[in-house]
């Protein structure tokens, strides 16, 4: 496991020991906290005798490497030259922000990845301080470390994972807390966009069932990581969280034009609501086909509202406090709602 600590990484090493796997943990060890059975390799993976000294740690049937979100391609590229000694296959979770057409256009796996070298550093692609388009900095630094990977194991040695958003117990980003936060204040709640329109997250642990899987599979690939297409709503997300929060809150649905006219910051003011096109038109045939199964999305409400009033708390990290609409900008879209 290169992470193992926080939200994915955790889940992936808490499965892996649950199926009676070895697992080595390599992270800085500043987060976190490594599952109990899991033995810890601390260093940078951007230090090359901390990435020698994990080698000696091997061999391995397989890396699946959840830690490279902030990484510029180069640095997972060095990673994998060391690693490729060691360990017979490679799982690397990408993102669907790889894709040129996110989140503007329906998505297969066929469709076009951004540039991205697989030796670029840091700073390629970076955009304007007042770009307002699609975060293709993030999504090239992503494409690029895709195939710093295949580039040292081959396509078939390689499977890449391309979710979207990942919820669940442990989740560091904030998005289905701050809601489920929201409903257990009662009263009116804002809920944003059309009841039915259609979303696509994924439950942490499902991401990390199939990595595992493809950890020994017997080809290579790569594969969007998300839930079917028509498998739950904004509905279902947001009644769950009423229903796992006591049921006191009552949804008052205001449409993409009245929240885009009141300046709501979309994805983050109201996580998850989105007016793009694409955002929820990813397909994910192949992943299921190979094994991928995802949880009803009440679960994962209800067990990460179980997780947070069990003492659970996130690994602190900055886009926490991102999420949120304030509670008079709430107070005034409502009483425009008149209802």
């Amino acid at each position: 496991m290169l992470g193992g600590g926080w939200f994915l990484g955790h889940a992936v090493a808490h499965e892996a020991m649950s199926r009676g796997w070895e697992v080595h943990v390599f992270n800085r060890g500043r987060t976190g906290a490594v599952p109990d059975g899991a033995s810890p390799v601390h260093g940078d993976r951007t230090i090359a005798a901390d990435l020698e000294r994990l080698a000696s740690a091997g061999p391995w049937d397989a890396v699946v490497d959840t830690s490279a979100s902030e990484l510029a391609p180069r640095d997972v590229l060095a990673g994998a030259r060391v690693l490729e000694r060691v360990a017979r296959r490679y799982v690397y979770i990408s993102t669907v922000n790889a894709y040129r057409g996110w989140p503007n256009e329906s998505l297969t796996e066929g469709s076009e990845l951004l540039d991205g070298p697989p030796d670029a550093g840091a700073d390629y692609g970076r955009l304007p301080a007042d770009w307002t388009g699609p975060d293709w900095h993030y999504g090239r630094q992503k494409a690029g470390a895709e195939r710093a990977v295949t580039t040292v194991y081959g396509l078939g040695r390689t499977s890449v994972l391309r979710p979207g958003v990942i919820l669940g117990p442990r989740e560091y980003v904030g998005r289905l807390p701050w809601w489920l936060r929201r409903a257990s204040r009662g009263g009116r709640m804002l809920a944003p966009g059309a009841p039915e329109k259609t979303i696509q997250p994924i439950d942490v642990r499902d991401v990390a069932a199939f990595a595992l899987d493809q950890a020994v599979a017997d080809s290579g690939g790569a594969y969007n990581c998300v839930a079917p297409v028509d498998q739950a709503t904004m509905s279902d997300l947001l009644t769950a969280c009423v229903l796992a929060t006591g049921g006191h809150a009552q949804l008052i649905w205001a449409s993409d034009k009245l929240l885009l006219n009141h300046e709501v910051r979309q994805w983050t003011e109201l996580p998850l609501w989105r007016t793009h096109a694409g955002v929820w038109r990813i397909d994910s045939t192949r992943a299921q086909a190979a094994g991928l199964v995802c949880r009803p999305l009440a679960d994962t409400v209800a067990d990460t509202w179980a997780w947070m009033t069990e003492g659970g708390t996130p690994v602190e990290h900055p886009r926490w406090a991102e999420h949120g609409i304030s509670p008079e900008k709430e107070r005034a879209i409502l009483a425009a709602l008149g209802r």
